[in-house]
């Protein structure tokens, strides 16, 4: 009930504080555990909210992902032995070269993509403050495509023209050839091409595709249909060829072009302004060579201006410049903050979840943390993400959404799930998330939620220890309790007149427990100590609804953190297992139903979204993350946190009325 106040470590304490410390941690390291251990409940279908992408089509994707980047496997073979049997002068630079450089312009396309995001979500420099969604992501997955075609014409050139097999380190004819060549040629046959695909023909059939993203990312310079993709390497071509035709060409400058090609396209395209006022000030000139962020952001928002490559001189030649462009530039090179309304407060699980992140692979965030990252986790390759993350000093901005004028962003705590339950770590934890309660408050957030370990009871008492300690703070903490538990009570099916309730004595069991009894369902609870915890805590007419019982009988099977193995085994066939924690449980049992956890479809409203929370598909967000949103709507000003709710039944109601949908996947072990 609304106001209801409990004392949680009446529900919670044995016998002594580091006996209940110890039995905390040893459940919570259970329950993390099972994010990294084999018995992973399958997906979900992630064909929420119409975005359609499922387990097998991201199957599809891995198996092309391998079969083109084994096209190059035997040419790289050829060239890497060509190279080991020559000496001196005979061994072919140029070919040796391809495979590293390829490797090294994936990795350099990866860092703009994750430097990107994360200027955008931090906002003030951004210069197109619309929506992203999951289609765009789509669209642009396959960004290395043409990083992978460039290599594997280089090899075909290679074999075929033998003047191409003896390049030397540096020729600087070759870069003044270069230079002239692209300024030339190639950038005004580029001005007048694409401004033949703005023509109603040309663009509707090929053009559009590029256009479709109006809030571009790095990677969407590269994402044309494959025939406009050939012009553009027929262009480039240009310099390359006439280099190795007049003997000019060289190693650097060959492969120097295709990086700054490389650095160009994601400068355009990157969506926040970085170029420094003082280049222009110092050489006035430049405007007419080098564009800016915003400069090409004005041909994806005003479709008829801003033709040029890389060279605004030939719209000032031809009348196409956009007479906006330097406001644009002053206006978002000053930049403007935006205050967040609402801040959801997480943290990284496994090493894993760090590629997961929005600032991560744009692919793998875009669906549910898949299971075949957890054997990434164990292995010595997560050890570099494990290391950067622990070495970062403070939360970070990860993503930036909006729903009905609401601001709403997400920080995440750089520690892992493991260090939240190390004795070592904890303290240290503890410290970083107080830090970045004080930075939501600084910041004017309204609301701040605590997302899974970052609300552990003996962590901050569920949020309260920030109230306590910040006696003037004006931003409300929120659990989330009470929306959780309503998304529970919604998995549980119609018709059921008792449940089985496992895990440990919170905040979450009891209130779940009271609900469950003022809807007169009975309570079988297995474990004696948590029967006796609960109950006490109950009005004495309720006390008939809750039993202590070891028959494992219902079909119903509430779960919370420390659900064992051995434990599920006792569950008959057809069981349905509901989880009440923040993470998932270990589905082991094929003959069972497993529910997803507490979780709701955000509003169609909700902007900006386009990546996955953990392990939930596209356009659900878990019961926690949703109940700081609508506290924020609903402008409520009480806390919940610590022994104070919201109450179950406004929570839930509120939550319909802002536009959120009950969410509830079942699912059973593979």
């Amino acid at each position: 009930q609304q106001g209801t106040f409990i004392n949680p470590r009446n529900i919670s304490q044995p016998a002594s504080f580091a006996e209940e410390r110890a039995g905390v941690a040893e459940r919570q390291r259970t329950a993390s555990s099972r994010l990294e251990s084999k018995g992973w409940p399958q997906s979900p279908d992630l064909s929420v909210g119409g975005h359609g992408k499922t387990l097998e089509t991201t199957s599809i994707d891995l198996q092309m992902f391998v079969v083109k980047y084994a096209l190059l496997a035997p040419w790289a073979v050829r060239s890497t032995c060509r190279f080991l049997t020559n000496v001196g002068e005979e061994r072919d630079l140029l070919g040796f070269f391809v495979l590293p450089v390829l490797l090294l312009r994936v990795l350099y396309s990866q860092v703009w993509i994750s430097v990107s995001r994360h200027q955008t979500a931090r906002s003030k420099h951004r210069i197109v403050n619309k929506s992203l969604d999951f289609d765009q992501v789509d669209r642009e997955r396959n960004w290395d495509d043409q990083i992978v075609l460039t290599a594997l014409l280089f090899y075909v050139v290679n074999a075929a023209v033998p003047v191409a097999q003896g390049l030397p380190w540096w020729n600087s004819k070759g870069l003044v050839m270069a230079v002239l060549l692209h300024a030339g040629p190639v950038e005004f046959l580029y001005y007048w091409f694409h401004r033949a695909l703005h023509h109603h023909y040309l663009y509707s059939r090929y053009h559009s595709h590029h256009h479709a993203s109006i809030v571009t990312e790095p990677i969407t310079s590269v994402i044309h249909p494959f025939a406009e993709e050939l012009v553009y390497f027929t262009l480039f071509a240009i310099p390359l060829l006439t280099m190795v035709g007049t003997g000019t060409s060289s190693v650097v400058v060959a492969n120097g072009y295709l990086i700054y090609i490389d650095f160009m396209n994601y400068l355009g395209h990157c969506n926040f302004e970085l170029v420094p006022k003082c280049l222009f000030d110092v050489f006035p000139p430049l405007k007419y060579l080098m564009y800016t962020p915003s400069f090409h952001s004005l041909h994806h928002t005003q479709f008829r201006t801003n033709y040029s490559l890389f060279m605004p001189l030939y719209d000032y030649l031809y009348g196409t410049l956009d007479k906006s462009s330097d406001d644009l530039y002053e206006r978002t090179l000053h930049g403007r903050e935006e205050a967040p309304d609402v801040v959801h407060l997480t943290h990284l699980t496994t090493p894993a979840s760090v590629l997961h992140l929005r600032l991560g692979f744009a692919s793998l965030a875009s669906a549910p943390l898949a299971a075949s990252l957890r054997h990434f986790s164990r292995s010595r390759a997560a050890y570099p993400l494990a290391a950067l993350a622990s070495r970062l000093g403070k939360t970070f901005r990860a993503e930036a959404n909006r729903i009905d004028k609401l601001n709403i962003e997400t920080w995440v705590v750089p520690r892992f799930t493991s260090q939240y339950l190390s004795k070592d770590g904890a303290y240290a934890v503890s410290r970083l998330i107080e830090k970045a309660v004080s930075d939501a408050e600084a910041s004017g957030a309204r609301v701040l939620t605590l997302g899974l370990l970052n609300q552990a009871y003996e962590m901050n008492k569920n949020g309260e220890l920030y109230v306590i300690r910040k006696p003037s703070l004006k931003m409300k903490i929120v659990d989330g309790t009470s929306l959780a538990v309503a998304a529970v009570l919604h998995m549980i099916p119609d018709g059921t007149k008792d449940v089985l309730l496992l895990g440990s004595a919170s905040k979450m069991s009891f209130v779940l427990t009271l609900a469950l009894c003022e809807r007169e369902i009975k309570v079988q609870i297995a474990d004696e100590y948590l029967h006796d915890c609960l109950k006490q805590e109950l009005r004495p007419e309720m006390h008939n609804h809750v039993v202590l019982s070891r028959s494992y009988s219902s079909k119903v099977w509430l779960v919370g953190d420390g659900l064992t193995d051995q434990e599920q085994r006792r569950a008959k066939g057809g069981v349905h297992f509901v989880p009440y924690s923040q993470f998932p449980p270990n589905a082991i049992r094929e003959d069972c139903v497993y529910h997803s956890t507490p979780a709701l479809v955000v509003p169609d409203s909700f902007e900006n979204l386009h990546a996955c929370e953990n392990w939930l598909p596209r356009r659900v967000m878990s019961a926690w993350r949703a109940a700081g949103i609508v506290h924020a709507l609903e402008k409520w000003d009480k806390h919940e946190c610590g022994a104070t709710v919201t109450g179950v039944d406004k929570a839930w109601s509120a939550a319909l009325a802002r536009g959120f949908r009950p969410f509830d996947h079942c699912t059973v072990a593979k």
